[in-house]
């Protein structure tokens, strides 16, 4: 599937349907989309049920301090047909939602070394996990391991947020 989204939006192009270049964590990025409405014919190759466009997105990086760069391709299929402004915004608010949420509960929570994995007890640690989160967002703690460490000395804390 790959190679079929390749062909029908060749790296060699120069044109670009949206091009975003930010700034920030010592880095600057380029990012470059293209997308392709597909046609019957497109979707035969594609293998994909419900094709309608397939996007390219290039990403180039700098980091400013080592002036190194690197280059990199990535290829989207979507079911629906949206401008290249409002796919660029899905494909980085999926981002967005991996750092926030999935990220932190890997990492913060230790998820993946859960010893629990049978019956409902997954669904509920992480249904657990996902409210502790987002009551420490909504007081606007951002660093969610020291919002944990703060409740966790102070006892008082965490019965003043639940009542």
């Amino acid at each position: 599937m790959l190679e079929a989204c390749k062909a029908l939006l060749p790296e060699g192009l120069d044109s670009w349907d949206y091009i975003k270049v930010e700034k920030g964590h010592g880095r600057i990025e380029k990012r470059s989309i293209k997308c392709r409405v597909l046609t019957r014919k497109d979707r035969r190759h594609v293998h994909f049920p419900y094709c309608a466009q397939v996007v390219c997105i290039k990403r180039e990086r700098m980091i400013v301090a080592t002036g190194k760069t690197s280059v990199e391709y990535a290829y989207y299929i979507t079911s629906s047909m949206a401008v290249p402004e409002l796919l660029f915004s899905y494909i980085r608010g999926q981002w967005h939602i991996e750092n926030k949420i999935h990220w932190v509960r890997d990492v913060t929570f230790d998820e993946d070394r859960s010893r629990i994995r049978t019956g409902s007890g997954p669904w509920v640690m992480a249904t657990l996990r996902n409210l502790v989160i987002g009551l420490l967002r909504l007081l606007g703690i951002d660093n969610i391991a020291a919002g944990l460490r703060a409740f966790a000395w102070n006892r008082n804390l965490s019965i003043d947020l639940l009542t």
